[in-house]
């Protein structure tokens, strides 16, 4: 991996400068009420499986409502949108930070924020990734989402390294007043950018269906269908390392809350490494996708034989950038082969296939590993990827061949 001038030429673009300040502040301070959020409900309840639940809260609006989100993003200015769901984001951790200082005992208003904090993502969520697109010129649209990932990455274990020395200092009221402070740097941000900058996407004209024409698209685009369901499987059985390094930790390699923190720490550096090998790279084409996905799911599967706590950690790096390629190109080529108005509804269709794999993901693999040890289910998920990701090279392979029809079509499978 070489590191030119070209990996980092989304950050030539005054817009895209700002976008990218702002997001690392918010990502961090995600991160922080992340950290929070988790300890609080764990120190009411005393219950990991009522930290998950506070999970599937958020999950759950994006599996119901995304759709609309997007169909609202392909129809409203996306400015607007941007900063509705900003200050709304903002209102809800400063109503976390009032219920951890008045000590509340229950978990029950906590969920509720989670939930709330759900719907504004579902629905603000396609207009957030519709704007992010219009910050850049089309062709560098690939490179600004892998330096996303990168500062997705490095806002992750700063907001988590932030909150856990504040933690036992502040107390977690301190966490979510700080993180709602984080979500006016955007909005600083997206006040400050030049309009005569803006790459403006096509938008959609205002008439009733445009969810069930969204829909439709997916429904009729044979190579997104291929793409989304090889995203579900892979992201449930091959992406959810939370669950699986905890229980290889505590079980086989016999690590303890150490080897944890060691593997995750190790799975965040493979991250930024795979957000600059994508940023690198000067297109990212669907061959690209397949080959890491197969790469990545021939290491989850020989990961399960690992010894040893650092042998097993060796593997987390290439399939943490694995993932992070895989997850680029995805998006990526969602959005640049697809029309422009119904650039929100794509953006909705892919989040709703990332909540339904980590909903799906993370109680198959705990069962796997409860019931028949982590390493077989590690295996199980590898071997189950490595048969996706062949069916999907042979499915885009057969569409690539008889890719006769509109133009984005064309497009997508010349981009194989």
């Amino acid at each position: 991996m070489s590191l030119t001038a070209s990996t980092f030429r989304a950050l030539r673009h005054h817009n895209y400068r700002l976008w990218a300040g702002a997001d690392l502040v918010s990502i961090t301070g995600t991160w922080m009420q992340v950290l929070g959020v988790n300890w609080l409900v764990l120190t009411i309840t005393g219950s990991a499986t009522s930290v998950g639940l506070s999970l599937v809260m958020q999950a759950l609006p994006t599996l119901l409502l995304g759709m609309w989100g997007g169909a609202l993003a392909d129809r409203l200015p996306t400015r607007p949108v941007v900063v509705a769901a900003q200050l709304a984001q903002a209102a809800l951790a400063a109503v976390l930070a009032v219920i951890a200082l008045t000590g509340v005992r229950s978990p029950l208003p906590i969920y509720a924020v989670a939930l709330a904090g759900g719907v504004v993502s579902a629905l603000g969520g396609p207009a957030l990734g519709r704007f992010g697109a219009e910050v850049v010129p089309r062709e560098d649209l690939p490179n600004a989402m892998a330096l996303g990932s990168i500062i997705n990455s490095a806002g992750r274990i700063l907001g988590m390294s932030v909150a856990g020395m504040m933690l036992p200092i502040t107390g977690n009221a301190v966490l979510f007043a700080a993180n709602a402070l984080t979500f006016f740097a955007v909005i600083v941000a997206v006040m400050r950018m030049r309009s005569s900058e803006f790459h403006e996407l096509a938008a959609e004209e205002h008439r009733p269906g445009a969810v069930l024409a969204g829909l439709r698209y997916v429904a009729r685009t044979p190579w997104l269908l291929v793409l989304l369901a090889l995203s579900i499987v892979l992201g449930s059985l091959g992406r959810n390392y939370q669950v699986t390094m905890a229980a290889m930790s505590a079980g086989p390699l016999a690590a303890g809350a150490g080897g944890y923190g060691l593997l995750s720490t190790v799975f965040a550096a493979g991250t930024v490494v795979g957000g600059f090998l994508a940023a690198s790279r000067p297109r990212l084409t669907i061959r690209l996708l397949l080959i890491s996905a197969f790469a990545i799911s021939v290491l989850q599967a020989l990961s399960g034989l690992m010894p040893s706590l650092a042998a097993f950690a060796a593997f987390m790096l290439p399939i943490a950038a694995g993932a992070i390629l895989v997850d680029t190109t995805v998006s990526a080529r969602a959005q640049l082969d697809s029309p422009d108005a119904m650039r929100g509804r794509v953006l909705a269709a892919l989040g709703m296939a990332g909540a339904a794999s980590g909903a799906l993901g993370g109680p198959v693999l705990g069962w796997l590993s409860d019931s028949f040890g982590p390493r077989l289910a590690l295996q199980v998920g590898g071997v189950s990827c490595v048969v996706a990701t062949l069916l999907a090279a042979a499915a885009l392979a057969r569409f690539r061949k008889t890719a006769t029809g509109p133009a984005p079509a064309r497009v997508a499978m010349e981009n194989a």
